[in-house]
């Protein structure tokens, strides 16, 4: 029985689906025993830590998670994007535990080991480029990026790196130097190191040109030959960063030219491309590098995330002479390619070779855009839909004309969802972005199962604020 907090109507629906569905909702969101676990964390860890939702798991499988309190929920959100392949894939827990039978750790820099050697060779296969690759791994996405920095700068000689506008990179203090959300990300930290330029990304539903595409010849593009005659000499910059579509900005898919001419650019002065892939990656967009969408092959790429099924993990794969640019010792980490972790994303790569994701992917995207545009023309609180493959996004504005972020609103939504059994979370600038990372392995029956709860919640938000949908022709 659905306690009286949802409401008359939600509880009716959930009596009749709880046998059929996914979702299980059998107290109040949050629980009694999630919100215990919440007075908890409230005095034994900083407030700078904070939660998407206050639902705290027990258990979790493939594209659904259990909390504390037995209420089972569809997840759309992935772990932010690092269960591409599911939660608790037997693959991933058979890998793991078989390495687990041999050693947890010895250090790769004091005595070395063949997995992480078979994952570097893997990944120097599988990562675009048609060149001599070489692969070193670490712990997280802003170690990748902060080490691709590190090799760039070592290559070149030169220290000037240029990232973009709505670019999200991590949370170390250089990556935090590229990362462009101010507030909760950079404010209160800064000084951050230097050398860092930004410009403005391909994001054309907020073109910083007021220039539609594709009438604008990629002006954005192109303007990095004028940032290096007014900002930042070429001779000066090591390289530029990209998402090829942007994670914490907000799903903001470029036009498919844009990197090729972006990259021309770089190429032409001697500056080096790095592709950040840390959520873009591993099957995501449909392809298993959402570079591959564009035609290119960066320099360097980063990736993390999804790579270790779970565990964490993150590499850095790049052209072998600008990889070997660092002196021996220059690269490192305790714990930096941890057996476990490889052992892991050996699994998750062998997943990719043998079942159908990347189709998966497109189809989980085809049937959110089918139905979110749908809404966009129900409710003018859909300011744009868009998205890659299994990489997709709803950017709610207050009103279609002005297009003023529409933050409340976009809370609200998410609210509602993780109230009634469904896990989202947010993105975007101006915090008014609902983004899809659902594990590639749902269900057709668990994405509408979930599609339906975020419709009621967009409908409920809309109501509240008066607006009356229009009829869809």
């Amino acid at each position: 029985m659905v306690d009286d907090h949802y409401g008359r109507e939600f509880a009716q629906k959930s009596r009749e689906s709880i046998v059929m569905n996914t979702i299980q909702l059998k107290t109040p969101i949050p629980g009694p025993k999630s919100k215990a676990l919440a007075e908890r964390r409230n005095t034994a860890v900083p407030r700078g830590l904070s939660h998407g939702t206050p639902v705290y798991v027990a258990k979790a499988e493939d594209a659904w998670l259990e909390d504390v309190d037995g209420n089972r929920y569809i997840d759309f959100a992935g772990g932010i994007g690092c269960l591409n392949i599911g939660h608790r894939r037997e693959p991933v827990i058979t890998a793991v535990r078989d390495q687990l039978e041999n050693f947890l750790h010895t250090c790769v820099q004091v005595t070395p080991y063949e997995n992480y050697i078979r994952l570097a060779e893997r990944m120097n296969q599988i990562t675009p480029g048609k060149f001599p690759k070489k692969t070193f791994f670490v712990n997280s996405g802003a170690e990748a990026v902060e080490n691709a920095v590190k090799i760039a700068r070592a290559h070149t000689g030169r220290s000037g790196i240029i990232a973009f506008e709505d670019a999200f990179h991590g949370r170390t203090m250089m990556t935090l130097a590229l990362t462009s959300k101010t507030h909760p990300y950079k404010a209160g930290f800064a000084p951050f190191p230097g050398d860092v330029y930004r410009i403005p990304y391909a994001y054309c539903y907020r073109c910083s040109y007021s220039l539609k595409y594709p009438s604008c010849d990629l002006y954005c593009a192109r303007h990095l030959e004028d940032t290096f005659k007014r900002v930042v000499a070429a001779e000066d910059v090591a390289a530029v960063i990209a998402e090829p579509v942007l994670g914490e900005g907000g799903f903001v898919v470029p036009p498919p030219d844009y990197f090729r001419v972006l990259i021309d650019i770089c190429h032409k002065h001697g500056v080096l491309f790095i592709a950040d892939e840390v959520q873009s990656g591993f099957g995501r967009t449909g392809t298993l590098f959402a570079s591959e969408h564009y035609g290119i092959e960066p320099d360097i790429i980063v990736t993390a995330k999804s790579l270790g099924g779970g565990l964490p993990l993150a590499a850095i794969t790049g052209r072998a002479e600008i990889m070997d640019a660092p002196g021996p010792g220059g690269l490192g980490g305790t714990f930096a390619g941890n057996p476990l972790s490889c052992a892991a994303a050996l699994a998750v790569l062998d997943v990719f070779e043998r079942e159908n994701l990347l189709t998966h992917a497109n189809e989980i995207g085809n049937r959110f855009q089918k139905r979110a545009k749908e809404w966009q023309k129900r409710w003018p609180l859909i300011g744009d839909v868009r998205g890659l493959g299994g990489m997709q996004a709803i950017e709610l504005v207050k009103s279609p004309d002005k297009r003023e972020p529409a933050a409340d609103e976009t809370k609200e939504v998410t609210r509602y969802c993780y109230e009634h059994g469904l896990i989202t979370i947010t993105a975007g600038s101006y915090s008014n972005v609902i983004r899809v990372l659902v594990p590639l392995v749902v269900t057709d029956e668990q994405m509408d199962e979930g599609l339906d709860v975020l419709e009621s919640a967009l409908q409920m938000v809309c109501e509240k604020k008066g607006v009356v949908a229009t009829m869809i022709t």
